[in-house]
């Protein structure tokens, strides 16, 4: 993944995603993390992440498991006072995990956003 572009994209949730905490990227199959971000240096984007795949892989086994035969568009996980989204690539090579104040963001404009620049990541991963 291009460093320039990922960098690029890290920063525009920073800027267009009210109440942000922290993004990352991470690759789903082997956990290498591509890239994060964070304005809170007491929460660790990247451990995050890295807990949150093995949320991801039992879902999409899950999924596989019960035969649905569909994506997962993203994973909301809702907490007292922030809201986490994985979004999940449509090629599940990836997920993106984003981190937010729940007093401050707007879920439908989040998820607009993310799904905007999902298929742009794709195809930039290298």
């Amino acid at each position: 993944m291009s460093n320039d572009f990922l960098n690029v994209f890290l920063n525009e949730m920073k800027t267009n995603v009210n109440g942000f905490i922290a993004v990352a990227v991470t690759e789903i199959e082997s956990g290498l993390s591509f890239g994060n971000l964070t304005v809170d240096p007491a929460f660790d984007p990247e451990l995050a992440a890295a807990y949150n795949l093995e949320v991801v892989k039992a879902k999409l086994n899950a999924v596989k498991a019960l035969n649905l035969n569909q994506d997962i568009e993203d994973i909301l996980i809702t907490l007292s006072n922030q809201i986490h989204i994985i979004d999940i690539s449509p090629n599940k090579k990836f997920m993106i995990y984003l981190a937010a104040d729940s007093t401050k963001a707007n879920l439908g404009m989040t998820r607009a956003i993310l799904r905007k620049h999902k298929s742009e990541l794709e195809k930039n991963l290298a």
